[in-house]
């Protein structure tokens, strides 16, 4: 989904998530909630749901430069020779 598009409410599924928040919190959710023309469920789990994509994206992408990025394909393409304690545990 795009930053644009919001989930409505027969997008939700029928789990429940509980949250407490301080009245300004929630004030200020539900004014952006409405100034976004939906719910403040919808945009609470929307929002969250765009954060969590985010967070994992990042921490699953592994970002390197052109020298490490050689470097790495290179170890990959031609790997060191087991060690003789691996040739041992392999055998067993």
């Amino acid at each position: 989904m795009n930053d644009c598009e919001y989930f409505t409410m027969s997008d939700l599924a029928t789990c429940r998530i509980n949250l407490r928040a301080t009245p300004d919190a929630k004030h200020l959710i539900e004014q952006a909630a409405e100034t976004m023309g939906t719910t403040l469920s919808a945009f609470v789990l929307q929002s969250a749901y765009e954060a969590a994509t985010r967070v994992l994206h990042e921490h699953q992408l592994l970002i390197l430069s052109a020298r490490d990025r050689d470097a790495f394909l290179g170890a990959l393409a031609q790997p060191p020779a087991p060690a003789e304690a691996l040739r041992q545990l392999l055998r067993q």
